[in-house]
């Protein structure tokens, strides 16, 4: 097999264009993520995803940001609207990790249904007092053990419903006081704090299949953020051990500096295996794609281990799980 090339990459509406379908043949990225742009109705969205995957000739991964919450793509009332993380987990009190499990089971039966096979989630950030707003309520909690709990459930969930996990912020975005969609957040805490902490709840992840990076700088390891540090992608492979396949958060987002190719050339040498990069026109993509060739012998080896974890998705009843779902939120679930 020929390698994949180095980028996920989004369409720019509900179908193809022409030069689109092209494009992606002559690229072959890795997998292709969606917006909200991109979803219509039921029906449509599947026609996309199959365009997506006949322009490239194989079954790429198409993954989708559908946290629940501000961050959802998918919305009532054609598919289930889901309160913020935090807020569902703290109600939910004792019954949290079956909420998160369920929570995921459902979002993971709507996702499948349309063809979308990875979901970018869980958030395994954890929620700090100085957390940004934009963040802190998409958290699942504020210690280490129970973001790692919880994390887990999510990604389990998701895992039986056919559904790739892709964990993030690796390593760690909780203490930023930044939206990295607009500045560059630095974080001071002491290397044996982010470790003891921070980097936790990813290192009892360590398995999962993929993760996405935080446009971070920890100033202890380095002055870079840790999307183009090798420092830190040292902790990410090292401390955290974590061994999946490494994609970027989107390469479009102010915390970055530098032109496009800049951006990519320095990810890449820092050891992420593939770039995200959305929301641009076809001439921007066709230049990070050139700029990002295809991905490394090493990349390409944790690509198709993340694509083998794909399974069928187990039996559920839909009605049973929302049932359970509602008995926990309000108290009534036992046991």
């Amino acid at each position: 097999m020929s390698a994949f090339g180095a980028t996920i990459l989004d369409a720019e509406g509900l179908r193809l264009t022409a030069q689109e379908r092209r494009f992606f043949r002559q690229a072959d990225p890795f997998g292709f993520i969606l917006f909200a742009r991109n979803i219509d109705t039921p029906d449509q969205v599947r026609a996309l995803v199959g365009d997506l995957r006949e322009a490239v000739g194989r079954e790429a991964p198409v993954t989708i940001d559908q946290e629940g919450g501000r961050v959802q793509r998918l919305r009532a009332p054609t598919w289930r609207d889901w309160p913020a993380p935090l807020e569902q987990m703290t109600r939910a009190g004792a019954g949290a990790e079956r909420a998160m499990y369920l929570r995921y089971r459902l979002i993971a039966a709507e996702l499948h249904d349309l063809g979308i096979d990875s979901n970018c989630a869980p958030m395994a950030d954890i929620a700090f007092p100085e957390t940004h707003a934009f963040l802190r309520n998409r958290c699942y909690g504020q210690t280490p053990g129970s973001v790692a709990r919880l994390a887990r459930a999510a990604s389990d969930a998701m895992l039986a419903g056919g559904v790739l996990p892709v964990l993030k912020h690796i390593p760690g975005h909780g203490r930023a006081t930044a939206d990295s969609h607009f500045d560059l957040p630095h974080v001071g805490a002491p290397l044996e704090d982010l470790i003891a902490q921070d980097f936790a709840p990813f290192a009892a992840l360590s398995d999962l299949p993929m993760a996405m990076t935080a446009h971070v700088v920890y100033s202890a390891i380095d002055d870079a953020p840790a999307t183009l540090s090798r420092a830190v992608m040292d902790h990410v492979r090292g401390t955290i051990g974590f061994g999946g396949l490494v994609m970027t958060d989107d390469l479009r987002m102010k915390a970055l500096s530098g032109d496009l190719a800049t951006r990519v050339a320095r990810a890449l040498d820092a050891g992420c295996d593939v770039i995200l990069h959305c929301n641009a026109p076809l001439d921007e993509r066709r230049a990070v794609a050139e700029a990002a060739g295809r991905m490394t012998p090493a990349a390409q080896r944790r690509a198709e281990a993340a694509l083998a974890m794909r399974r069928a998705p187990d039996d559920i009843d839909i009605a049973a799980c929302e049932a359970d779902l509602a008995a926990l939120m309000d108290g009534r679930a036992h046991g």
